[in-house]
């Protein structure tokens, strides 16, 4: 049956996004001087986004579709592990405000769009810099395709079909993602958060009441899923820890931070964005609300208790607000992740090995044309095979954070060598894929470690990442006994490209 009243609000709010999308080109128009005019332009924003405008679109670009339907999915399945997700976005802020302003300012000097690009000058290293693209681009395109995930649950419960209203959604990405560039999902974040924000609160305030308060609540919840057991202490700080060094290594975020206008604004974000923990927080309680309420999985499991608590509890026309608020979630994202992976492969593939005479006109034309095809591909990935678009980002968080020594790391630490970065990477990914195919997809990313005689889980991504840190330190050092200094400072940037101009 079709909730009308709820699909009448869902597709009134779809059709302001687009609009906002299409016309959001003309916004602070207007050219940099230098050759990557246009491509800064359409994919950065022109790298004039100030302190407002970044929040919402970094916050927007991070808080997803997905994850206001798998925290509480994973809180309402696993009780308390699942608020791994608040810590660690606590921790991943001040490390935004310590490593992003000074990667900002080399690709504001030197015209850098991607994180690979800034690779590929840093190491004087083409082929390093495609090892971090494919990587980059790999572990984006299952995080599009949950977005669109998220797209289906809603409409589904709406009682529309799904094939139809994926293609009409990602149309609706692709047209104005085409049309607008970094500035469309900019200021739809606008829109998308006055959404999520009234939508939360109100849920918050409503169901509770209508429980009859926290502790009505809690007392409905198994003691086992309030507390976090002795066992899963290692599992819930590797969690955190290694959540919070991946999430600024995905292009998207890296694209999100390049399209500010400054260091300030960086700096002023990191100290703002926590607030975003505030909404999280909420969102994760709501597992508890569906545990209370008695709600029950569907045809989707636990990744349908959100709008299946909205359907509950509200009318049909607040329900197609909530709704919208959840499929506008997952537009701002997936427009951003598409424009990060089209500029990862127009950059570092297409540029360097197929095109090298390529004019900037050209090249963004062909990123444009690419962020179309990446979100065709996403949707037609999530409609073929749900699951493993939910599989293979769990494995995205895994791959990712193995580019830490290269983007992070180089950034301060001089002696780093490329080949000792390429092999760190091999084992990372290698070490990392088992880890997850053996024990870590079933287990939420936690695997059985064992050293020295103890056995624990713990998070994939961090003990591959150790062994791919222990990889690139011993092989640097190694290679700087062996070799010149002058031999390994090769594509060094100067350290005062890192500063920020005087009075800027």
């Amino acid at each position: 049956m079709i909730l009308w009243q709820a699909l009448i609000v869902f597709v009134i709010l779809f059709i302001v996004v687009l609009v906002i999308g299409l016309l959001s080109y003309r916004w602070r128009a207007g050219g940099e001087e230098g050759a990557e005019d246009e491509m800064s332009e359409w994919g950065l924003g022109g790298r004039r986004f100030g302190t407002v405008i970044t929040w919402f679109l970094v916050g927007g670009d991070l808080y997803t579709a997905y994850t206001l339907i798998a925290v509480p999915a994973l809180v309402f399945g696993m009780g308390a592990i699942g608020l791994f997700a608040l810590p660690y976005t606590i921790i991943v802020y001040p490390l935004v405000f310590v490593v992003m302003p000074k990667l900002w300012q080399v690709a504001h000097n030197r015209g850098m769009v991607t994180p690979a690009d800034y690779v590929k000058e840093r190491f004087d290293s083409p082929f390093l810099a495609l090892l971090m693209a494919v990587t980059g681009f790999v572990a984006t395109m299952p995080y599009i395709a949950l977005q669109m995930y998220g797209i289906e649950i809603v409409v589904s419960l709406m009682g529309v079909p799904v094939t139809v209203s994926l293609i009409i959604a990602i149309a609706i990405v692709a047209l104005f993602t085409f049309a607008s560039g970094l500035r469309a999902p900019a200021l739809i974040a606008l829109v998308k958060d006055s959404l999520i924000y009234i939508t939360i609160i109100v849920v918050v305030i409503y169901v509770t009441t209508k429980l009859g308060g926290f502790e009505a609540i809690f007392d409905q919840v198994p003691t086992a899923k309030q507390n976090l057991p002795p066992e899963q202490y290692v599992g819930f700080s590797t969690l955190t820890f290694g959540s919070a060094l991946a999430l600024f290594l995905y292009p998207h975020a890296i694209t999100g931070i390049f399209g500010s206008s400054s260091q300030k604004v960086i700096k002023r974000n990191a100290s703002l964005l926590p607030a975003y923990t505030f909404l999280l927080g909420l969102v994760a309680l709501m597992g508890y609300m569906a545990i209370a309420a008695g709600i029950q999985p569907g045809f989707y499991g636990a990744n349908g208790i959100v709008p299946q608590l909205f359907t509950d509890f509200f009318a049909d026309p607040l329900v197609g607000f909530g709704f919208a608020a959840i499929a506008i979630g997952a537009v701002v994202p997936a427009s951003v992740m598409a424009i990060a992976a089209s500029n990862l492969f127009t950059r570092n593939f297409y540029r360097q090995y197929i095109r090298q005479d390529i004019s900037s006109t050209e090249e963004t034309m062909v990123s444009r044309i690419g962020s179309i095809i990446v979100l065709i591909g996403a949707v037609i990935f999530v409609l073929i095979a749900p699951s493993q678009a939910i599989t293979l980002q769990l494995f995205g968080g895994v791959w990712i954070v193995q580019t830490l020594p290269a983007m992070w790391l180089a950034l301060y630490v001089r002696w780093l060598d490329r080949w000792a970065i390429a092999a760190g990477w091999l084992v990372g990914m290698a070490w990392g894929t088992y880890g997850m195919i053996v024990e870590g997809y079933a287990g939420g990313g936690l695997a059985t470690l064992q050293l020295f005689g103890l056995s624990t889980k713990a998070y994939v991504a961090v003990y591959s990442l150790v062994a791919n840190l222990l990889i690139v330190f011993v092989g640097s050092a190694l290679a700087r006994y062996f070799v010149s200094q002058e031999q390994t400072s090769y594509g060094m940037l100067a350290e005062e490209e890192t500063k920020e101009p005087e009075g800027a």
